[in-house]
């Protein structure tokens, strides 16, 4: 199986500089065998996605730039899908960039597949007109907090039960006035700092209340306003993707009006989907058991 990874990472480093591409993208724990030399700066961008507390590798400590990933396993399009939507946010990838990517099964050990991508031409979230804007308003850093803790709810549940929430990031002022209260507010008299989602200790009481009906309405800077939030604007358009339930209507609705992003988790399907200008911007498959 090492002589697979090796004849993987040896082509996708041949596509990346023949095409020219803008960088290549692969996870961190199969990149020991790329045939790039310590201390040797390769034409395209170097990214390692790491996933939960995993580092670099030593050898690629000053080459490669990072995207960190939650711990779970997601199908070979869903690593290259939240890569992908990470690395907008960050600022790392624009529209017309043209990157190779690389994946495969964790359980695995290798990487066994080869994706050329264009920026701004495949899959949802890279078909929009404003792809460099997804986190306009919001800090990239909240953005991959709450997609992380979106991604393990959907593979973890809680409590052995399928959950499904909503969280809303940025514009707060204005999604409290299209939203109402339908739970006691489990995060009023608490300082912004102790409610902040970047607040690694407050991890398990977000996916606790996560199983409490309606939105968590989180600030730009991460603070948690509320939980339990109905939010009122709904949306009707024949462009809305059909067979999504009121959960993805809700946030198509609050994000077309207001400048919030939305992420969703499908409690019947366990996909996880974002929502920006009331438009469907990616939508990642519940993680492999």
């Amino acid at each position: 199986m090492k002589e697979i990874n090796k004849i993987i990472l040896d082509h996708a480093c041949k596509i990346a500089g023949k095409i020219k591409a803008k960088a290549l993208v692969l996870y961190a724990d199969t990149a020991l065998e790329l045939p790039i030399a310590e201390g040797e700066k390769p034409a395209f961008r170097l990214i390692l996605v790491t996933r939960g507390d995993e580092e670099i590798p030593e050898k690629f400590q000053n080459l490669a730039e990072n995207i960190n990933v939650p711990n779970v396993n997601l199908s070979r399009v869903g690593q290259i899908k939240i890569a992908i939507t990470k690395g907008i946010a960050m600022g790392l990838f624009k529209k017309g960039d043209k990157l190779v990517c690389l994946s495969g099964l964790p359980k695995l050990g290798y990487a066994d597949s080869i994706f050329v991508i264009d920026v701004g031409k495949e899959f949802e979230i890279l078909t929009s007109q404003n792809i460099t804007d997804i986190t306009q308003g919001v800090h990239p850093e909240v953005f991959s907090t709450a997609l992380n803790i979106a991604l393990e709810l959907a593979a973890q549940g809680r409590e052995g039960r399928k959950v499904g929430t909503i969280f809303t990031l940025g514009d707060h002022e204005r999604v409290l006035q299209l939203s109402r209260q339908m739970v006691i507010n489990p995060f009023m008299g608490y300082k912004e700092e102790e409610r902040n989602i970047l607040n690694p200790e407050l991890m398990e009481t977000i996916k606790e209340f996560s199983a409490i009906d309606g939105a968590f309405i989180i600030k730009e800077n991460g603070a948690i306003v509320t939980a339990g939030r109905h939010l009122n604007a709904a949306m009707e358009s024949k462009d809305f993707p059909q067979g999504l339930g009121s959960r993805h209507i809700a946030a198509a609705g609050i994000t077309d009006i207001t400048r919030a992003i939305a992420i969703v988790l499908s409690e019947s399907t366990g996909n996880v989907s974002v929502f920006k200008n009331g438009k469907l911007l990616v939508s990642i498959l519940k993680p492999i058991s």
